[in-house]
């Protein structure tokens, strides 16, 4: 079992002192998971200066805890919270974890794709052409659109999240349009395909370098410059902490697709127009912690800001407060949606987020990340919210003019 004493004191930073942070209590008050379990932050790491290892080690709060790092991100002295709280999971048995999330790290380890699903590759490429077939049905300036797999030298390599193969295919063409009106030069890979990797959220190291390290060699075998993440941002995350923290040599760069959809329209490979929303529709957008607040900050929240307000219009937009890196977060992440025995929880979490979107009055929370999208969806109905959640691509193709009848599911 681990001293949650030691590791709070190696995580101090240095020069600063423990007392002003048991006093502040800054960390509860941005922490949408404080009173869950009768725990919240501060009380976490005033029960590891006290040495309670033993009662951290089995508190239900680690999994309903996000570790989205908002807590650190207002803390004063800037203490690493989260750390802890990981810790927790990662010295749990396994038969003590949440068993989705161990379901979801254990069945990516079954398959060469490492979908969570347990999608086998060969499924997922015939899944792709029968949807290539269907758009290039519908769209004839698509004739020559390809949604390849495993081509050596494509310049990017790009992810998919398994929800959309597996359970909703028609979402994976709006984003192939994308790459094409760009001239992307990507491909998919049959190994390694899949962009999430819950072995983190579950504390499973050895599981999640396992799969991190195959996917680096699926990358680097096809010889690709550039690791493309989809909106997602947990897949985003696990890549980059996983680089980092077991130090795996590579040689592509990491980069997320919020970030090149900017760069796309600047340049004025995707023509995009406004023109489309003649009623005035509004949009909120939610920043996702794994992808601004963990990993590209602020910068890649403005990326976001100006895609949506290139394709909603800028008069359209309406800002949640706060936003960027002091954003709530929402409460899918972290495996708290795979943790299905908290459900109760994970909503109680949500509403705060979901009183922050009702606040802005938007008719749409566009959501680049599967489990935001997932959570604020669930929330919505659940607590009778009148907005609807939308993925970025579908908004891009939509101000394109080229979003087919049958990806509108969530407009």
């Amino acid at each position: 079992m681990s001293s949650f004493r030691e590791a709070a004191l190696e995580l101090l930073p240095k020069g600063h002192s423990f007392n002003a942070c048991l006093a502040c209590g800054l960390c509860s008050q941005a922490c949408p998971a404080s009173g869950l379990e009768g725990m919240d932050p501060r009380k976490f790491v005033r029960m590891a200066m006290l040495g309670m290892d033993e009662a951290l080690a089995h508190t239900p709060w680690a999994w309903m805890c996000t570790l989205c790092r908002r807590c650190t991100h207002v803390c004063p002295m800037h203490i690493d919270i989260p750390q802890l709280v990981y810790l927790s999971r990662r010295d749990r048995p396994e038969e003590e974890k949440p068993s989705g999330i161990v379901r979801s790290c254990k069945m990516a380890l079954t398959n060469p794709g490492h979908s969570a699903m347990g999608a086998r590759s060969e499924d997922v490429e015939e899944v792709v052409e029968e949807v290539l077939e269907e758009v290039k049905a519908e769209f004839s300036a698509f004739a020559d659109m390809k949604a390849p797999f495993d081509r050596k030298g494509a310049y990017f390599y790009m992810n998919q999240n398994s929800r959309e193969p597996v359970h909703e295919p028609e979402e994976m063409a709006p984003l192939w349009k994308i790459l094409h009106l760009a001239g992307a030069d990507w491909t998919y890979g049959s190994k390694g395909w899949a962009a999430e990797n819950f072995c983190i959220f579950a504390g499973d190291e050895k599981a999640w370098r396992t799969i991190l390290e195959e996917k680096v060699r699926a990358v680097e075998e096809l010889g690709c410059k550039v690791w493309l993440n989809t909106e997602c941002g947990h897949s985003f995350y696990a890549v980059k902490a996983g680089l980092e923290k077991f130090k795996i040599p590579h040689s592509f760069r990491l980069e997320s697709l919020v970030s090149w959809y900017a760069r796309w329209i600047r340049e004025g490979r995707l023509p995009v127009s406004s023109a489309w929303n003649t009623k005035g529709l509004t949009f909120t957008v939610q920043d996702p912690c794994q992808l601004v607040r963990k990993t590209l900050g602020d910068p890649v929240a403005e990326d976001l800001r100006f895609v949506v307000k290139s394709v909603v219009g800028e008069e359209n937009f309406v800002e949640m407060r706060p936003n960027r890196s002091g954003n709530y977060c929402c409460g899918g992440g972290g495996g708290f949606l795979q943790a299905s025995a908290y459900t109760a929880q994970r909503r109680q979490y949500g509403k705060r987020k979901f009183d922050q979107i009702l606040a802005t009055g938007a008719d749409y929370c566009i959501t680049p990340c599967h489990n935001c999208h997932s959570q604020i969806h669930d929330i919505a109905e659940h607590y009778g919210g009148r907005y609807k959640t939308a993925h970025l691509w579908t908004l891009i193709c939509l101000a394109l003019g080229v979003l087919g009848e049958n990806e509108r599911k969530y407009l």
